[in-house]
């Protein structure tokens, strides 16, 4: 009977030990548009952020085999999906399969749209997507400008995206450095952007582009191994609100 009792209590330890690995804590930040409707922010991981806005899911490049692993078969259906560009850590079938459903609207630049089983609208840099009157998308320039690493992202290929909610105008920048485009930016209240060379900016490349930018506030992401606490060093002073999320 003791060793049973043993057995018993090592297995229910073992599943306590599965249930929470795999019952991920994902930080949220939650803002408010001007008419009162909630944005709420999951920082899932590297270039995967999850947006509810008014209760439409939102997913941007979900990836679901980089670690720390996701099971977007776990996560509410989207409503609509945004793909920067078709490299493997923003852009996953097995993560879009499970996300989608009847009605899902699905974004992406064009090379990517080709590599995607289900249907795409599918924007370049400069077009711009309606879906209703409170929910506007501008696919912006995304790109490589450091010499020797043009190859990564070259000019004109890839998205990043502004999507404006009931005012609220929230810039997802997709793999790009400092470019000269970041100054067509207005009004940006949330911006992403990346830090992580030799693919895309040093800290200080991102707090040159958030000075340019200038957002209420800013969640430096896509950032493995960067110290990235050095992008709110850098921008200490300068009035623009740091958030340090798990993004690496």
């Amino acid at each position: 009977m003791k060793k049973i009792n043993q057995w018993a209590n090592t297995l229910i330890f073992l599943m306590l030990m599965m249930m929470t690995a795999c019952a991920q804590k994902y930080q949220k930040d939650t803002f408010t548009t001007k008419s009162g409707k909630k944005v709420v922010l999951t920082a899932i991981k590297h270039a995967s952020i999850e947006i509810n806005y008014n209760g439409k899911e939102i997913e941007v490049d979900p990836v679901s085999g980089l670690e720390p692993l996701t099971d977007y078969s776990k996560f509410p259906k989207a409503d609509l999906i945004l793909i920067t560009h078709d490299h493997t850590d923003h852009l996953d079938q097995k993560a879009i399969s499970s996300l989608w459903k009847p009605g899902t609207i699905l974004i992406a630049n064009p090379t990517s749209a080709k590599r995607i089983m289900e249907k795409s609208i599918v924007i370049g840099n400069g077009e711009h997507l309606n879906l209703g009157s409170d929910i506007l998308i501008d696919a912006v320039p995304a790109y490589n400008t450091t010499l020797g690493h043009l190859q990564f992202h070259p000019k004109g290929r890839d998205n990043g995206y502004v999507l404006t909610l009931d005012g609220l105008r929230v810039y997802i920048a997709g793999d790009t450095e400092d470019i000269p485009e970041l100054k067509k930016l207005k009004n940006i209240d949330i911006a992403f952007l990346p830090v992580n060379q030799p693919f895309t900016m040093t800290p200080v490349q991102a707090a040159k582009a958030a000075r340019i930018i200038h957002p209420k506030v800013l969640f430096p992401y896509h950032y493995s191994e960067t110290k990235i606490e050095r992008v709110a060093q850098l921008l200490k002073g300068s009035g623009i609100d740091v958030r340090i999320r798990n993004y690496q």
